[in-house]
């Protein structure tokens, strides 16, 4: 795993790439790479980073683990890369946009960079995964460095919107100053749990009217 990361966001994380953790997971990711194959690719691995850097975070859409089927991940939490299906939490994001923002017209694919490029950070609380096996990344040391994120993010800015869906990521609350930015919560979007409460919950117009009320640009979630 080369470490290639945003100027901003290196000025920012830079020590955590000499701490005894991040050896730890280098050494696994460089076994894991020579055994098996591994989603996102190395260049992709800090993707949301290049798009999303650290002083124009106005967003945190917080995933778990990345897609672990070929093509999908490219290191944007929810995401997959041009031409590959929808997957269905994706879809339920895209029903909840629709009866949420108006105008909103369900993309035939699932890109978010036009999100990414607007200050929205997909970000991941895993980084890598082995090709069709699910959270077989989890607990190596990606936590570790994506708390790490969210602290930085926490401290050092103010007025973020962090959106967590689901129980796994409602955790991460506890690292989030709450006096300084707004947490959204609800059930995750996939279908088994988006009946639960993520229907009908207006993450988007909630993001934007926190925005606009603190004279921020607000997003514009059409793709």
């Amino acid at each position: 795993m080369s470490i290639t990361l945003e100027k901003s966001w290196k000025e920012v994380l830079e020590q955590e790439f000499s701490k005894p953790y991040m050896d730890k997971l280098r050494a696994f990711l460089k076994q894991e790479q020579a055994q098996y194959q591994v989603f996102p690719p190395n260049k992709l691995i800090f993707n949301a980073f290049e798009h999303t850097p650290f002083d124009q975070v106005k967003v945190v859409i917080l995933g778990q683990d990345p897609y672990h089927n070929i093509g999908q991940a490219h290191g944007l939490s929810f995401s997959v890369q041009p031409g590959i299906a929808i997957p269905p939490s994706l879809r339920n994001m895209y029903l909840e946009l629709s009866t949420d923002i108006d105008g909103f017209k369900i993309p035939h694919h699932g890109t978010l960079t036009k999100w990414a490029d607007q200050g929205v950070l997909l970000l991941n609380a895993v980084l890598t995964v082995r090709a069709h096996t699910a959270a077989s990344h989890q607990k190596k040391g990606w936590e570790i460095f994506t708390d790490m994120v969210i602290k930085e993010l926490s401290q050092k800015r103010e007025h973020i919107v962090f959106i967590l869906w689901g129980n796994y990521a409602k955790q991460k609350t506890n690292l989030i100053d709450s006096s300084k930015h707004l947490i959204i919560t609800s059930a995750h979007p996939s279908p088994l749990s988006a009946h639960n409460g993520f229907f009908g919950s207006k993450p988007y117009s909630k993001t934007n009217q926190y925005l606009i009320n603190h004279n921020e640009t607000p997003i514009d979630w059409s793709l």
